[in-house]
């Protein structure tokens, strides 16, 4: 018992001793690497990724068992796959790569930057008023309707896929486009700055996500629209008129008015705090060097 004593002791002295070299800014490396590595694994965790991840640590693993025992040819044909294997995992990967990408700088709306502080407010109330009373009525007479909102990933590619409106959010406006009589009626409404910026765009159907075959078109473009930017997508099925909501890849079901709102308005203001929080430094910034800034959603920028 006593010598297992020693022993620990004696680990516990050399880790002590190690500590003494161990710099700030080594801590702080560490941190970084293991922040990083958890999104990583989080990010393949929840997607396709992660079958094609196993399937490079197998490769790893062989090419490393042909480097111990020394098997000659194998461990030629993977010295070859690994010159190529960077671009390949690049193609490989390409739909979540991308995701990742169009989503890691997103963590507010863009769609809420046209206002004043005091004005935005009721402008939101009323936006959210609006879009509820267009899907609670298209959702009473089954009229189909696909409502993308945009969030921090612009939809200019979408968007030209359509027929450009700019024109205020209004119930009435909303049911006219999605009338199955009118020539929009088959395609999605983007929404810009809380303005209907485009009807009759034409979303792209993701073909490595797993969604249910059941669910019709309108369905799967919201699931995927939703995966591949931070936007949220309203849909009425045509069918049953049963109204959902399709964000981050996710399709949650069996809205009403009341629900929607609540769901429209947490969305918003949890957007408007995370702007208000990044604007307040600007503005105290702007303060000491004597001149006033106005803020402001929606700052003018490319559509792509």
């Amino acid at each position: 018992m006593q010598s297992v004593l020693d022993s620990v002791a004696k680990i516990w002295g050399e880790f002590f001793k190690l500590l003494k070299y161990i710099r700030v800014w080594d801590v702080i490396d560490i941190l970084i690497v293991t922040v990083l590595v958890y999104y990583i694994y989080k990010f393949i965790r929840d997607r396709r990724a992660g079958k094609l991840a196993i399937g490079i640590l197998f490769i790893l693993a062989v090419t490393a068992f042909s480097q111990i025992f020394n098997l000659i040819t194998l461990k030629y044909i993977m010295q070859n796959v690994f010159q190529i294997g960077f671009l390949a995992i690049v193609i490989i990967f390409q739909p979540e790569l991308r995701t990742m990408l169009e989503n890691v700088a997103g963590d507010s709306l863009k769609g809420l930057r046209n206002i004043s502080e005091q004005k935005d407010k009721k402008q939101v109330e009323h936006f959210i008023s609006e879009i509820c009373n267009a899907v609670s009525e298209m959702a009473m007479s089954r009229t189909g309707a696909l409502i993308v909102i945009e969030g921090t990933s612009r939809l200019g590619d979408v968007i030209a896929s359509g027929t450009l409106i700019n024109a205020d959010t209004s119930s009435l406006l909303l049911r006219n486009i999605f009338f199955n009589k009118s020539p929009l009626h088959d395609g999605a409404v983007i929404i810009r700055d809380m303005k209907i910026c485009a009807a009759g765009c034409i979303l792209p159907i993701s073909t490595t996500l797993k969604i249910d075959p059941n669910l019709g078109t309108r369905h799967r473009s919201a699931i995927s629209m939703s995966a591949d930017s931070d936007a949220y997508v309203i849909v009425v099925s045509e069918e049953t008129g049963v109204v959902s909501v399709a964000s981050k890849g996710t399709l949650r079901r069996n809205y009403d008015n009341v629900k929607l709102k609540v769901e429209l308005e947490n969305m918003y203001n949890e957007m408007l705090q995370s702007r208000r929080v990044k604007l307040g430094k600007r503005k105290n910034a702007s303060q000491d060097n004597g001149s006033d800034i106005k803020t402001v959603f929606g700052e003018s920028g490319d559509d792509k």
